[in-house]
């Protein structure tokens, strides 16, 4: 979401270009020969690579034979790093702008580049961080320790390999204030300039609905990638210890996990009748629109997420976790409701349950904060002008 916001705006400007992984299917028509009605190949010039599909087995087998982190490793392709330099050969570009550190490793290829182009950075996350958190969550939880072994080796492989990226870039972009801190930490003299994530209000309003039948009116609502570690922690966190809290006062209260690839630790939450386990969706927005109540009880993870944006945006109340609201200047009680420990996340869901009068304030509150700061249209000229500064 972030770069389809980045890319579709700065493409009204400019001349870009994108260089990418998608299976084929997504990028180029479907099977019987039709011209594919991706927005994306009709913004801008898209050629993509086929990615590479590590096995778990291979995963491990790298952690244990390179001091890289696997976030090194898993967009890693030669095929790509070839079809790069030759794009960098044959044609003369203003800016490369690497979106992810994933595609960290390509940065010698477009170092080797002649002329060079100014290489920025978009650390979508300070990964380091990310890792960081995420161990000490785990280390928490006894059956959680294999995960936690892993989270510290990565967190320490991390460290060296992110401000690497930081130090060859002529650029770094960070998604908060928060992460921009903890980047300066890592590497004390590096410049960055936050770009937040952002979303287009125009694509989402309030009044989007068309669930047939509508879910339940007492609906709680996650919406996110269901294989995504933090996303698993969160449901899996709300679930055991928080709706139960819930539902002994709202009895009818449901909860639905909107999201692709449920991960197989969900799988303990089928039996439960009031969660719903979507699995892929066409699209989250109608799901969002008739929530009674927007949650996100992250409890790991770095960077802004887009699930606040969107909910905030189609005038949602939310109750968030601090960590999960983190890098928004939002105030409890005006924008959302913030709570961290189950008792305090479950008594706030329930006066916003039983009190409907309290949602559409702190929906109309939400909406505003959200159009005035993050549409991109107001947010893309902050990358812009990163273009165009001088070198630090």
């Amino acid at each position: 979401m972030r770069n389809w916001g980045l890319i579709s705006d700065l493409a009204e400007r400019h001349e870009v270009a994108v260089l990418s992984f998608s299976p084929p299917l997504q990028m180029g028509g479907d099977r019987g020969g039709r011209e594919s009605s991706d927005p994306l190949t009709t913004t801008c010039r898209v050629e993509a690579i086929e990615p590479l599909v590590r096995s778990l087995r291979a995963r491990m087998l790298d952690i244990l034979a390179t001091p890289k982190p696997d976030m090194a490793l898993r967009l890693a392709s030669d095929a790509y790093a070839r079809r790069l330099a030759d794009w960098l050969a044959r044609e003369t570009f203003d800016v490369v702008h690497i979106e992810g550190i994933e595609m960290a490793p390509y940065l010698d290829v477009i170092e080797a580049a002649q002329p060079r182009p100014l290489i920025v950075f978009d650390d979508h996350n300070c990964e380091y961080l990310l890792q960081k958190r995420a161990f000490l969550t785990d280390l928490r939880v006894p059956s959680r320790w294999l995960g936690a072994a892993y989270s510290f080796v990565q967190w320490q492989r991390l460290l060296d390999y992110e401000a690497q990226a930081c130090r060859r870039a002529d650029r770094v972009l960070a998604v908060s204030e928060a992460d921009e801190a903890a980047l300066q930490e890592l590497v004390p003299d590096v410049q960055v300039t936050v770009v937040p994530n952002g979303i287009d209000t125009r694509a989402y309003q309030p009044q989007i609905s068309n669930l047939q039948p509508p879910i339940p009116k007492n609906t709680l609502v996650f919406t996110g990638t269901m294989d995504f570690r933090p996303n698993v922690d969160a449901v899996l966190w709300f679930a055991q210890e928080v709706l139960p809290r819930i539902r002994a006062q709202v009895k009818d209260v449901r909860f639905f996990v909107v999201g692709q690839r449920p991960h197989r630790r969900l799988e303990v939450l089928r039996d439960d009748p009031a969660v719903a386990l979507t699995g892929f969706v066409e699209d989250t927005r109608p799901y969002i629109a008739d929530a009674a109540v927007y949650v996100v009880p992250l409890r790991m993870g770095g960077g802004t997420r887009f699930k606040i944006l969107e909910a905030l945006a189609m005038g949602k109340p939310v109750v968030s976790t601090t960590l999960g609201a983190e890098g928004f200047p939002v105030t409890h009680g005006r924008e959302l409701m913030l709570a961290d420990e189950p008792e305090d996340f479950a008594q706030a869901v329930i006066s916003l349950l039983n009190a409907p009068e309290k949602r559409e304030p702190l929906g109309r509150a939400g909406r505003a904060f959200v159009e005035a700061r993050y549409d991109w249209r107001v947010i893309v000229p902050l990358v812009e002008e990163a273009y165009e500064s001088p070198n630090p």
